[in-house]
């Protein structure tokens, strides 16, 4: 998949009117380029680092480009680094749709890494299914673009749900809280909500982004049917009528209202959406914080 399955020229420019949107409540206490919370003076000169394409020009050090003919750039000791980490579950259950579910949900970490590395933020990848866990290095700037959308390209669903696990492993991993983008169908039985409370505590911003499939919102099966598990194999077999999608209908609404309610607790962000919803108008809820 090349780079313009993700981010195609279009899209980034559309991501390029929002990206300035882009608030994260979390900061990581490294030196940075967002203005932080902590007291001190924003023009205490802390130290320099590499100039990265699509830095602010204003923020060049130009007397120590003409002495040593390399740009860096400079920090100041109230400003802080953000880390925004994209926690993409990879289980079975995203396989699901046309478009997947699978590639709905990394177009939209895509973006969302875009417009942080343009930001000149840095990114990472954080991949988990059950029995398995990657998280890849943070990277910062736009020339860290291609690496992310390959990291992310790279992702193939397998293996059964463990959210709690990726979302405490991803907060053990983090030296600093920064933005966690966690990226999911959210069906999984186990205790998501509770790491996604200790993710909270631990001084993280919380981002929760849904991605269900046209036919898991709108349902049109009907008939005696057998449907099989995606990640345990297990076979249900089930007579599908009016009452019985009732029923799957309001499980879905208890699933949404739970969801909901984390990020509400979490004064966090939830933003539902699904494969064949246009990636921009989910992204624009995202840098609104809003709560779907």
């Amino acid at each position: 998949m090349s780079r313009s399955d993700l981010v195609d020229p279009a899209f980034a420019r559309e991501l390029e009117a929002l990206r300035r949107k882009l608030q994260v409540r979390a900061r990581s206490g490294g030196g940075g380029d967002h203005l932080g919370r902590r007291r001190g003076g924003s023009a205490e000169f802390l130290e320099h680092r590499p100039y990265a394409p699509g830095d602010d020009l204003r923020r060049i050090d130009w007397l120590a480009f003409a002495r040593t003919g390399e740009p860096v750039f400079k920090l100041f000791r109230a400003e802080e680094d953000i880390v925004v980490r994209l926690v993409m579950d990879t289980s079975q259950s995203l396989d699901y749709g046309s478009p997947t579910k699978m590639l709905a949900a990394k177009r939209l970490a895509a973006s969302v890494g875009y417009m942080a590395l343009a930001q000149s933020e840095r990114a990472q990848v954080v991949a988990s299914s059950a029995g398995d866990f990657r998280m890849t290095e943070p990277t910062r700037g736009r020339a860290s673009l291609p690496a992310l959308l390959r990291d992310l390209d790279a992702l193939a669903p397998h293996g059964g749900t463990d959210l709690a696990r990726a979302i405490d492993s991803a907060v053990a991993r983090s030296p600093r809280p920064g933005l966690m983008v966690v990226l999911s169908d959210f069906l999984d039985p186990g205790p998501f909500d509770v790491a996604l409370t200790r993710a909270a505590s631990a001084g993280h911003d919380v981002a929760l982004v849904q991605v269900l499939a046209q036919e898991e919102l709108e349902p049109s099966f009907e008939g005696d049917l057998a449907f099989e598990d995606a990640e345990t194999s297990e076979r249900v077999e089930v007579t599908v009528d009016p009452r019985a999608i009732d029923a799957y209908l309001a499980r879905l609404r208890g699933l949404f209202a739970t969801v909901r309610a984390i990020a509400k607790r979490c004064r966090g962000v939830y933003v539902r959406t699904s494969n064949v919803e246009p990636a921009i108008q989910a992204v624009r809820r995202f840098v609104a914080r809003g709560v779907d």
